[in-house]
């Protein structure tokens, strides 16, 4: 059976948001995945009572979209990352299965998150893609596990820039923050680079 994949839109005030960014991403995971058939986003009505305020949609898919849901959203607090090792993880494609992110998260200790190093280099957290401040630039990872909607958009407007992170380079960086399709740059939590709030359970060295 085809794998079955997951979009998950902003829904502010009756708009899904950055559906042009969510339907690129499904014409670039169906042309990896073999499809022949593209779901249409655009396509999604949104109930009347989700027309004020903020709602993450929900969408699972494969060749065409199978569920729609609605929820409200509310930012979650990240004060402390703990560094988890994602080499044996594939995510290039937003998949429905997610059980080797879980279980990494699962293993997070007394950190609010995981942000996850691969090869080497930071990559995202469980639930956001992330930029470094160096102190004059916001900088994402060149390579992050996945490629997200608002990182999409955050490079188009030049917000932000790409390099290689290596996680063994990190105390360079003054904070890091967290975003996705539900949150802006900065509007997400900002996490100060220091001992205290961010914990490797081995050292990574650059490769």
């Amino acid at each position: 059976m085809k794998p079955r994949l997951l979009e998950t839109i902003c829904c502010q005030n009756g708009r899904l948001k950055g559906l042009v960014f969510h339907q690129a991403r499904v014409r670039r995971s169906a042309h990896a995945l073999g499809w022949t058939t593209l779901p249409n986003l655009h396509s999604i009505t949104i109930p009347q009572r989700f027309q004020e305020g903020r709602y993450k949609c929900r969408v699972l898919y494969r060749e065409y979209i199978e569920t729609v849901e609605f929820t409200p959203y509310a930012i979650r607090p990240v004060h402390r990352l703990t560094l988890a090792n994602a080499d044996h993880i594939d995510y290039a494609c937003k998949y429905e299965d997610r059980a080797l992110i879980n279980a990494a998260f699962a293993e997070r200790g007394a950190a609010d998150d995981v942000l996850f190093v691969k090869n080497g280099l930071l990559t995202d957290t469980s639930y956001a893609n992330i930029a470094l401040w160096d102190g004059s630039r916001w900088l994402t990872p060149r390579q992050p596990m996945l490629e997200g909607t608002r990182r999409a958009r955050l490079l188009e407007q030049g917000r932000i820039s790409t390099a290689d992170i290596h996680a063994a380079s990190l105390d360079q960086f003054e904070k890091i923050a967290l975003f996705n399709a539900m949150m802006d740059l900065e509007e997400g939590p900002v996490i100060a680079v220091h001992p205290t709030n961010i914990r490797q359970s081995r050292p990574f060295t650059k490769k």
